[in-house]
């Protein structure tokens, strides 16, 4: 029998982050971000983050791992730009200057949604600055309207790596409770400048790596178990406060939670391995048990009191999560992972190894039945409509010769998610809102810095230094996503 097409209103798509696409990271009134003081990295180079004493001028730099320790950097310094280095977050693919370009291509792909992150510090150089920084509204509102002019509709994340860097200094970031009202002060003023043409929103991207990267997530220079809960029951108030907001302003804004998510499976069928599964499932969750369900669940209670930790809170808290939770669900979700507590199997990325899926060169795997477990794991437990607004798969795509660029493994990896998820649509009955690909015209890495490792359905003429002419080109899977919007997956 032939499966139905996606649903009409289905918003197809792709997206992007600001760090790793925008550009322009010292024009039109911008301050510095967390982003903007990383370095490059590799496959097997870590990324860095440099600093700087103001005091003394020495500089030097520590390696991205050494951000989760109490307090990496030396006595005095702060993290800054110092020469001699390349910093991928400063051009990225300089969507900034190339944003009508892009969304064109965007549009010629039948593109009916565009994830984007508005750079905090775009707007509120410092973070905690009296006024906004009208350049930077500007910018954006440009961009959301060369979207609308398609009828793309924008998918705005708010945070996504993005904090400015001076809330770090000040504040050390999301550890401390004024930092909230700083966040609101934000998405209140995007919300109300872009009323009309921005009706989704995203909160802070993966939320859940405030669980172990307190830096990236929230802009925490000195950190623990402690301050990163701290941190995230901040991030959790902020974005209550921030959905009661969005409604005020008005009834069509739609405010999302964004969760990393990727389904466990227990390597056998061992009952220790299914407890280890259950686990890994309350590590990833209890972030959407909050922020989607409203509140927070028994474990994690019982967690705080064993490891003596303590927040600083107040009831208001409590009665704001629960009022005000996320209007719907978007998630990235780049394939799964195997679990157990057997110490003689083959470790994985995360893991064990799983014999049964194949992998890229980054050790990924794909798995063509996640996201259709993943959909219906999401749904049983919040019941909210879902968007998938990350998966994809990074390569080292070759541009050849006469301009083209052959990554059939993309579109391979591409067909087998999305029949997951037209299964979970048309077999489950999931409220599924949309999909956006990540990295749709080709970015910077995130957790690598580098080029190499590209996602997108337009390659860009961008090597792992920054070299290159920028110049735009379309995939074989350009072609291939285009005719799928077309016919509404009909041929998967």
């Amino acid at each position: 029998m032939k499966l139905a097409k996606f649903p009409k209103e289905f918003l197809w798509g792709g997206a992007t982050a600001a760090n790793q696409y925008e550009g322009g990271w010292n024009e039109g009134g911008k301050g510095v971000s967390v982003a903007d003081v990383m370095t490059a990295g590799s496959h097997t180079e870590p990324r860095k983050m440099t600093w700087k004493n103001p005091k003394t001028g020495e500089t030097g730099y520590i390696v991205k791992k050494m951000l989760q320790e109490a307090d990496p950097l030396p006595p005095g310094a702060e993290p800054a730009v110092t020469d001699g280095w390349y910093y991928p977050s400063h051009q990225a693919t300089d969507f900034y200057h190339r944003y009508k370009e892009d969304i064109a291509l965007m549009a010629e792909m039948g593109f009916r949604a565009f994830r984007l992150s508005i750079n905090w510090s775009r707007i509120f150089p410092n973070g905690d600055d009296a006024e906004p920084n009208e350049e930077g509204l500007c910018f954006y509102e440009e961009v959301f309207r060369e979207c609308r002019k398609y009828g793309i509709e924008p998918l705005v994340t708010l945070s996504h790596y993005e904090t400015p860097l001076q809330l770090g200094i000040k504040y050390n970031g999301f550890a401390d409770r004024r930092v909230i009202d700083f966040f609101v002060k934000y998405a209140e003023t995007v919300m109300t400048r872009y009323k009309g043409l921005v009706k989704y929103y995203l909160t802070f991207n993966e939320i859940n790596l405030m669980g172990h990267d307190g830096y990236q997530a929230g802009a925490l220079l000195r950190e623990d178990e402690q301050k990163r809960a701290q941190g995230a029951h901040n991030q959790f108030v902020a974005s209550a406060k921030t959905v009661k907001r969005a409604h005020e302003i008005s009834d069509e804004i739609m405010v999302g939670q964004m969760l990393a998510y990727r389904p466990p499976y227990a390597y056998c069928c061992d009952p220790w391995d299914q407890i280890k599964r259950m686990d890994e499932m309350h590590d990833m969750l209890w972030f959407g048990d909050v922020q989607t369900g409203g509140h927070y669940p028994a474990y994690k209670l019982r967690e705080y009191e064993r490891k003596g930790i303590v927040l600083e809170d107040c009831p208001e808290d409590y009665e704001l999560i629960a009022q005000y939770p996320a209007d719907f669900l978007g998630f990235s979700c780049y394939g799964s992972f195997a679990v157990s507590t057997h110490t003689d199997l083959k470790p994985g990325l995360r893991g064990v190894d799983n014999p049964y899926l194949e992998k890229n060169a980054w050790d990924w795997t794909t798995d063509p039945c996640a996201l259709r477990i993943a959909l219906n794991e999401l749904y049983d437990r919040y019941h909210k409509p879902l968007w998938i607004v990350e998966n994809g798969i990074g390569w080292a795509d070759e541009l050849m010769e006469d301009g083209k660029v052959h990554d059939d493994y993309r579109i391979e990896y591409l067909k087998k998610n999305l029949r997951s998820v037209r299964d979970a649509i048309e077999i489950d009955g999931i409220d599924v809102m949309g999909y956006t690909m990540w990295g749709c015209i080709d970015l910077v890495s995130a957790g690598t810095g580098e080029m190499k490792k590209r996602y997108g359905f337009v390659y860009v003429d961008m090597d792992d230094e920054g070299k290159g002419t920028l110049k735009r080109y379309r995939k074989d899977s350009f072609y291939w996503y285009q005719h799928l919007i077309e016919t509404q997956g009909e041929e998967l």
